[in-house]
């Protein structure tokens, strides 16, 4: 899965990018915006908006959904490595085919948007997950106009460590609650 997000995912990007807009593959990795101070910044982002959410998370409102987010993790049983690996996947793959790709064409609102949708948290028919969404969509609102102003490896920094934060506190609590309930 981690694979095909950090491989497939981009495709589009590069191809669309390159046939329709003149736009060198290596140009969309911008490497002139891979800096400590961008990248930091988007790590800061990405833990303080993945604690706030976790917080949020904690509502009674979010008990009753039917497939949790929490519950999805556990399934998973990763362990840090596996962790680290998909935070990398999400954070590459899926900024290179949301911010460099369609953000190009969308703009950050509607690719926000989109984004969301796509991962399944703006359902209309589950207003508890597109509650869930609604408390995403800002974070994924900043990554998008901080792509503009920072770059890729800022939005890519901080979907990583957004990702990175939920899954271990997400993996570990679970892992506590079945230690303790034996």
């Amino acid at each position: 899965m981690g694979m095909i997000t950090l491989v497939v995912f981009p495709i589009p990007t590069f191809g669309v990018l390159y046939f329709f807009e003149d736009i060198n593959p290596f140009a969309i990795f911008q490497l002139e915006n891979f800096t400590a101070f961008k990248i930091i910044l988007g790590l800061l982002l990405g833990v303080f908006y993945s604690i706030l959410a976790l917080f949020f998370m904690q509502a009674k409102v979010f008990e009753k959904l039917p497939s949790r987010i929490e519950q999805i993790v556990k399934d998973m049983n990763l362990t840090l490595f596996d962790c680290a690996f998909l935070s990398i996947c999400a954070g590459v793959g899926e900024e290179l085919l949301f911010r460099s790709g369609l953000q190009y064409y969308l703009g950050p609102i509607i690719t926000s948007i989109v984004f969301v949708a796509i991962h399944g948290y703006l359902n209309p028919w589950n207003w508890r997950m597109s509650l869930y969404g609604l408390i995403v969509l800002p974070f994924i609102l900043i990554i998008s106009y901080g792509f503009e102003t920072y770059g890729l490896w800022f939005s890519i920094s901080a979907h990583f460590s957004y990702d990175l934060v939920l899954f271990i506190i997400i993996s570990e609590s679970w892992k506590k609650k079945e230690t303790i309930s034996y």
